[in-house]
Parts: C-alpha cells; structure tokens; sequence
C-alpha cells in the first residue's frame, strides 16, 4: 500500500450511448460461437459484425439537438483543466480526456437545453457575478482572469458556458426535482433506530476503479492497475483522475467514491483489506468476481462514537514564499531559518512578530476540522498541544508553511444527527439519484451528431 496525494476533481464526467454505423459493404468479421446470456435483445449466439468499429474516428465535435459543439470548444475546455489541473499524462490520456471533455459539453448542452424548455434561463447578470466568483476564488480580478484564462488556452466564454450550464441544471432541478422528493418522519425515524443500534460499527469511506479481466487478460490488466499506481505514487495524476477515465464501475462518474460502506457490503477481498488500511492509502491490484480493484482509503470512523479527528480547530498559518530566481542554498537557508523560528515560537499570540521577522504572510482559519487536514497531517496535528506549531510543509513552487493551533473544540460523543438534518440528507441523496436518470434519459432521446 502506497500514500496518495490529495485527490483533484477534473470536471463531471457523464457517458453518452451513441448508436454504431453499420457499412454493409465491407466484410464481415466472425464474432466467438460462445453462447449469448439473455439479456432480452434477443442477440444469436453465433453472430456478425458488419464493417470495422474504429473509436479514434470520432472527431471531438458534435451537435447536439442543434447545438453546435466546435473542436474549438473542446480544446478550450481542456485547456482550463489542464491549467486548473496541473496534471502530468501521457499523450494516450489526453485522447481520454478529450473524450471526456467532449461527453461534458454534450451533457451541458442537454442540461441547459433541458432548463430551457421548462422556461428556466440563466441571466447574463448572473452568469457575470458568477465568473466574477470564480475569479476571486483564483485570487484575481475578473480582467486578470479573463487573461489568465486566454494565456492558458481557454476563454471567458468557455468558462461562463460551464457557469450557465451549471446554474442551469440546479435551477431546473430546484423547481421541478426538488418539490416531488419527500421524506417522511415515520422513514427517518426508523434510520435513526438502525443507527443507534449499529453504534461502534466501523465504516470505510473508500474509492474504487475496477476493470473486467478474462483469464487470458488478467496479466495484462493486473500490470495496467501497477502502472496506475505507479503514477499516482509519482504525483503524476490523482486517484479520481484514473477512476473517471479508466473504471467499468458505475461509481466513475464520481472518481469511483463507494461513500461510507461496512465490510459486510464489501466483496471478501475488498473488506479485508479496507480493515488493514489507514486513510490516503491505496491497495492493489485486489482480484475481485470478473476481474481486479484498486482501492483507495479516504478516512474510516465508528457509528455514533467521538473520533478525535472531528475536532474543531481554530489555526493560524504562516507560509514562506520564494522570488522567482532564489537559488537553492537560499532557499534551503529561509527554510532552515523558519522552521528555528517555528520551534521557539510562544503561542499564537507570537506568531505575528515571527512572521514579520521572515516576511511571511500569515492567515487565520477558525472551525477546522482535523479530519478535513491531509492525512499526512492529520496525525501530526492530533498531537499537538494549544500555541504548538506543525513542522515546516510545502515546496519552493508553492511556499514552504506551518500551522499554529490556537483552539480546539473537541466533538462530543455518540449523537444521533438530528431529524431535520438526516431528513435534509436523505433528500439530497434522492434528488441527486433523480437528476442521474434524467440525465441519462436526456442523453437516450437526444439526436447527437457527430463531426
């Protein structure tokens, strides 16, 4: 098992059914003499395949019920992900994400074509104030962004189309999704019994990819997953970014999240190894029923009992940053200096002085929690004592920080969540589950043409 860096979402992903061309004059190609499972299609057992299926013919453009998805868009599109994304893949990968950039824009076309016909639209005003959001979150102004966004191949436009289809889609599920999804008292109160009594239970919170293997290609994909890992180690691309491109389980379109399981609905070989896991790391390749698994650790806790992780923190945090052309024996030197200044430091009340000795910026962050910390961190922090700092984390590129504890609230032990918030989740769940179908059901009767 391996410690992974922090996952990255890269977008929604969602999967389109696209129907195949048939040309009925090319040869025909003779598929197994294997027997059929019915499956209600009536396929014959010893069937043929007329012409030659190649998917790397596809061009990425398409129109989509008469919207018009230029290779423009697509390349834009990508361009942000790759500049919000840092990621290092192969040339093979980016023939996937393309793909999967392309699956996207058809699935906001329908989204936004969807609200409209339900005389749902976006205001201009709004998808602005949005970007303008969106921008801050960058730390820039709206101008510096729309730079930011041109210099790194995309476009204001493509940024605020994925605003307006996103707006678009929680409109349309606010008014016609939302009101139809009830959840009644009898129903909660029942699964806050079954909590009760599975308190002290433990639960994994665990990600997973799966791909199928035949025993004649169990060797090549069992090297295939290695290599997977092998680039995660390297910080070449996050787990999810592998569960969205290259799972068969129907969990990629949310970077393969399993969300909080026990080991009872686990397959065996699965829930023996979440048992000998600790948060951040991955297991695999794990042979599983038709085929293998890599499994990924997000955190584990017991039903209705404290963890120490659910502590509330109060922190201050000091980063040290490096000027373009400072030398390595600088750097090492500042580093050096700041992690001194770290270990004699007098609280929190100390902290700004110290970084006004270093030049460093310091920031305050109330009502963490631990367990929201990587878990690299986690364990550092869960010993630490009130006006104690963490050691020196980070790199040249992105500055070099500590964390000061200045307060802690520790979380109480074994509530029940009350009844409107598990009614509030339940909710959630079913109009998420909901919005699913429809958008499958939206990809089913569109008429997608691709170029």
């Amino acid at each position: 098992m391996i410690s992974m860096t922090k996952a990255t979402r890269i977008g929604r992903v969602m999967t389109l059914c696209a129907g195949i061309a048939v040309a009925t004059a090319a040869v025909a190609q003779t598929v197994g003499d294997e027997a059929v499972p019915d499956i209600g299609l009536n396929i014959p057992d010893n069937m043929q395949v007329f012409g030659k299926v190649d998917p790397n013919v596809r061009k990425p453009t398409a129109i989509v019920n008469d919207t018009v998805i230029t290779g423009t868009d697509v390349d834009q599109r990508v361009a942000l992900i790759m500049a919000a994304n840092p990621l290092k893949i192969s040339d093979e990968d980016k023939i996937r994400l393309r793909t999967q950039v392309l699956n996207q824009l058809i699935d906001e076309a329908l989204q936004i074509q969807e609200a409209k016909a339900n005389d749902i639209t976006i205001p201009a005003a709004q998808i602005n104030s949005s970007f303008n959001s969106v921008a801050k979150n960058f730390q820039q102004t709206p101008e510096q962004f729309r730079t930011y966004l041109r210099k790194a191949g995309s476009s204001e436009r493509s940024m605020k189309r994925q605003i307006e289809g996103e707006l678009a889609w929680s409109g349309f599920l606010r008014r016609k999704v939302e009101p139809n999804v009830n959840v009644g008292e009898e129903e909660v109160q029942s699964i806050l019994k079954r909590l009760e009594a599975s308190k002290g239970t433990e639960e994994y919170r665990v990600n997973e990819i799966y791909l199928s293997a035949t025993p004649e290609r169990a060797e090549q994909v069992f090297a295939s997953m290695r290599q997977m890992i092998e680039k995660i180690q390297k910080g070449e691309a996050p787990f999810g970014y592998f569960a969205r491109n290259f799972s068969e389980a129907s969990t990629k379109a949310v970077d393969g999240d399993l969300g909080w399981v026990r080991t009872a609905q686990l397959p065996e070989s699965l829930a023996k190894a979440a048992t000998t896991m600790e948060a951040g790391q991955i297991a695999g390749p794990i042979e599983v029923p038709g085929g293998f698994s890599l499994l990924y650790l997000v955190d584990k806790r017991q039903v209705l009992t404290a963890d120490p992780r659910d502590a509330r923190l109060a922190l201050k945090q000091m980063t040290v940053s490096f000027p373009a052309g400072t030398t390595q024996a600088q750097a090492t030197a500042r580093v050096s200096a700041f992690a001194t200044a770290i270990k004699e430091l007098k609280g929190c009340g100390d902290v700004a002085k110290v970084a006004g000795t270093l030049g460093a910026d310091v920031v305050d962050r109330d009502s963490i929690l631990i367990r929201d910390l990587p878990p690299a961190l986690q364990q550092i922090v869960l010993r630490l004592q009130i006006g104690e700092a963490t050691p020196p984390f980070g790199s040249a590129q992105d500055g070099v920080r500590a964390l000061v504890v200045c307060g802690r609230d520790e979380p109480r032990n074994g509530e029940l969540p009350r009844a409107d918030q598990l009614q509030g989740q339940i909710e959630q769940q079913r109009v998420n589950l909901r919005a699913q179908q429809m958008l499958r059901d939206l990809r089913r009767d569109a008429i997608v043409e691709y170029r």
